[in-house]
C-alpha cells in the first residue's frame, strides 16, 4: 500500500519527535544517576562525619569524664572504706587529742617495729664490722703477698743479672784467651821461620865453603877484571858446561827461594791482618752485646719501678678514699674540754 505525501511527511515528523524525546529521556536518566551517586557520596560522608564526632565524644568522656573525677565520687566509691585512714595511726598521731579515747598511758604500738628496727640496725652494724675486719685482713694479706712477690722478683733479677754478668765475663775471657793464643801461635811461627832461615843460612854457608873457590878451585877466580872475555892466566883452570849449568841452576833456585820467602811473608802479613780484624770484630760485638744488655736492664728496671709507683699510688688513693675517708675536722676536736663535766 502506497502512502500519500502528507502521510509520509507526517510519519517522518512523528519519527523525529519520538527520536528527540527518547534522546531527552536518556540524557535525563544519566543526570539522575549522576545526582543519585553524588547524593549517596554526600550521605556517606555525613555518616562518617557523625561517626567520627560520636567517637570523639566517647574518647573525651573516656579520657576526661571518668567516674573517679567527679565531685560526688567519694560518696559512690566502693573502695572508700579501704582507702580511708584509720582512727589512729601511731602514738604521735596529731588527730588523737585528750578526748579522742584512742591513746592510753602504757601503750606502745610501735614496740615490735622498734625492736625489729633495733635488731636490724645491730645486725647491719655487726655485718659492717665483720666486713671491715675481713677487708682489713684481705688488705694485709694482699700487701704481704705483694711484698713477698716484690722480694722474690728482686732476688730473681739479682740472680739473673749476676748470671748475665758472669756469662759476659766468661765470653770476654774466652775472646782474650783466643786472641792471646793466636798471637802466641803467630810469634812461635815467626820464631820457627827465623830458626829455619838461620839454619838455611848455615847450610848455605857450609855449602858455599864446600863449593868455594878454595876447596873446589873454582875457575871463576881466573876471570880478569878488565873484561868478561879475559882471564888471569895463572889462575885459569877452565870452565865446563856442567859448571855453567850448576851456576844457572843455583841462580834459579835462589830466585825461587827468594820468591817463596816473599810469598810467605805476604801470607804472614795477611794472616796477621785477618787476626787483628777478627779480634776487632769480636771486641765490637762484645761491646754491642754489653750495651744492649745494659739498655734492656735499664728498660726492665724502669718498667718495674713504674709498676711499683702505680701500685703505691693506687694503694694511697685507696687508703685516702676508702679507709681514711672520714677524717676528723678541727670542730670535732674543739668540742672536748668545753665544760666542767
Amino acid at each position: 500500500m502506497k502512502l500519500s505525501v502528507c502521510q509520509s511527511v507526517l510519519f517522518h515528523e512523528t519519527d523525529r519527535a519520538m527520536t528527540n524525546s527518547i534522546l531527552c529521556c536518556s540524557y535525563a536518566d544519566a543526570d539522575r544517576v549522576q545526582c543519585d551517586k553524588i547524593a549517596q557520596m554526600l550521605e556517606e560522608e555525613e555518616r562518617q562525619r557523625k561517626k567520627q564526632l560520636h567517637q570523639a565524644v566517647l574518647d573525651f568522656r573516656e579520657r576526661e569524664q571518668q567516674p573517679s573525677m567527679r565531685r560526688e565520687w567519694d560518696i559512690h566509691d566502693p573502695e572508700a572504706a579501704r582507702k580511708g585512714h584509720p582512727a589512729r595511726v601511731s602514738d604521735d598521731d596529731p588527730r588523737c587529742g585528750p578526748s579522742s579515747m584512742q591513746r592510753f598511758a602504757g601503750e606502745d604500738l610501735n614496740a615490735n617495729a622498734r625492736q625489729k628496727l633495733l635488731k636490724e640496725q645491730n645486725k647491719r652494724i655487726l655485718e659492717e664490722q665483720r666486713s671491715e675486719r675481713e677487708k682489713d685482713l684481705a688488705d694485709r694479706k694482699y700487701a704481704d703477698s705483694l711484698e713477698d712477690k716484690k722480694r722474690i722478683e728482686l732476688d730473681l733479677r739479682a740472680l739473673e743479672l749476676a748470671r748475665l754478668e758472669e756469662e759476659c765475663r766468661k765470653a770476654k775471657a774466652m775472646a782474650i784467651a783466643d786472641f792471646n793464643r793466636a798471637q802466641a801461635a803467630e810469634v812461635a811461627e815467626q820464631q820457627r821461620l827465623a830458626q829455619q832461615r838461620e839454619q838455611d843460612n848455615n847450610y848455605a854457608e857450609i855449602y858455599n865453603h864446600l863449593t868455594g873457590d878454595l876447596l873446589t878451585e873454582n875457575p871463576d877466580i881466573a876471570k880478569s877484571l878488565v873484561g868478561p872475555h879475559r882471564v888471569i892466566t895463572d889462575r885459569w883452570k877452565g870452565m865446563t858446561s856442567a859448571e855453567v849449568e850448576a851456576v844457572q841452576k843455583a841462580q834459579e833456585e835462589q830466585c825461587k827461594e827468594k820468591q817463596r820467602l816473599r810469598e810467605e811473608e805476604q801470607q804472614r802479613e795477611a794472616e796477621w791482618d785477618r787476626q787483628r780484624e777478627l779480634a776487632g770484630h769480636a771486641a765490637m760485638e762484645m761491646e754491642q752485646q754489653e750495651q744492649n744488655f745494659r739498655q734492656q736492664l735499664r728498660k726492665s728496671l724502669d718498667a718495674y719501678n713504674q709498676d711499683l709507683a702505680d701500685a703505691q699510688k693506687s694503694n694511697l688513693q685507696y687508703m685516702e678514699k676508702e679507709v681514711y675517708s672520714n677524717v676528723p675536722t678541727a670542730q670535732y676536736h674543739l668540742q672536748f674540754n668545753t665544760s666542767s663535766r
